[in-house]
């Protein structure tokens, strides 16, 4: 049999009882990094339907929602419930440099991956530089 001691885990189930919110926020852990002209957000969604998943961009602001339903205890003694459930946000603000327009998300394995490529207009670009020793076009008139 598991064994574990927790000396919240009865208070955390009668806040949950009487509030009807978990005592412990639920976790959405995040990795974010840039690769080239691609930002990449992943985020830890393991047991969530993808149904429930919902993301929206409004502004430069990204909005992830999602749902894990929680442990149906009807005559079940339960011994050990730490997989957060129930409503999960999180919220990215994206920089100016980030085309949120053309914004690809998948779930795979429980992750959430978000592909954000990089404005075109925020590119480094080259600029061409004219020499000053060119000779000057003649301006007849």
């Amino acid at each position: 049999m598991l064994m574990r001691t927790d000396p919240f885990r009865e208070l955390d189930r009668l806040t949950e009882q009487f509030f009807g919110t978990p005592a412990r926020p639920a976790a959405m852990p995040l990795d974010a990094f840039r690769d080239g002209d691609t930002f990449y957000a992943l985020f830890d969604l393991p047991g969530v339907d993808p149904e429930s998943i919902d993301v929206t961009v409004e502004r430069n602001v990204l909005t992830v929602h999602a749902q894990r339903p929680r442990l149906k205890s009807d005559g079940v003694d339960i011994v050990v419930t730490e997989r957060p459930a129930g409503t999960f946000t999180r919220q990215l603000f994206l920089g100016e440099t980030l085309d949120a327009d053309r914004l690809e998300a998948r779930y795979e394995n429980g992750v959430l991956s978000l592909r954000i490529p990089v404005a075109e207009q925020a590119k480094p670009r080259r600029i061409e530089i004219t020499s000053g020793s060119s000779k000057p076009r003649e301006i007849k008139g």
